[in-house]
């Protein structure tokens, strides 16, 4: 909904829109000073593209609701899994917006290309689940392991979270063993 994207990047008065009840301070002015992360940037509607291409141009946004300009000074972080170069040719990605959050791409394969990475972001996210739960899990099996590194991971590194959330639910201690 490019309503809601837009009280949510650029806030929004009380009254503005239907459940308007009070003042709401969007993310650019949150992050004034800072940096802010745009994440799915080809999933968003045309009509808020061209709002945030204006904003990064001018380095002004209104909130949703007020005409009063409010001054930003952010860098943009973007990310998707979408080929944006191809969202331009089908006239569905702003050619002008494209260009200018594609300063510095970096391309990160998908987790199947880069299965040296399993062991390291395993061992991350066991270490931040542990410290979240309070459970003394340690590891994977060896075994566990090597069907972690089998695995295709189609829904990349959040596939692979969620897999250890899951386990970490059912393991008490220990390692995390294959029925878990």
């Amino acid at each position: 909904n490019a309503s809601l994207l837009e009280s949510e990047l650029f806030g929004h008065v009380k009254g503005a829109f239907t459940g308007a009840y009070r003042h709401h301070m969007g993310r650019f002015e949150a992050a004034h000073g800072g940096d802010l992360f745009l994440d799915e940037m080809g999933e968003m509607p045309l009509a808020s593209q061209a709002k945030l291409l204006r904003v990064l141009e001018t380095k002004h946004f209104e909130r949703v609701g007020d005409h009063t300009p409010i001054r930003t000074d952010v860098r943009i972080i973007t990310a998707t899994n979408r080929d944006l170069s191809e969202q331009v040719s089908q006239g569905i990605f702003r050619k002008d917006l494209y260009f200018r959050i594609s300063v510095l791409p970096i391309h990160l394969p998908p987790l199947r290309e880069r299965k040296e990475d399993i062991p390291l972001l395993v061992d991350a996210f066991i270490k931040q689940l542990a410290e979240k739960t309070g459970k003394k899990i340690s590891a994977l099996s060896p075994d566990v392991m090597a069907v972690f590194m089998e695995h295709p991971w189609p829904g990349n590194v959040r596939e692979l979270k969620s897999a250890l959330e899951y386990a970490f639910v059912i393991a008490e201690s220990g390692l995390i063993e294959r029925h878990h």
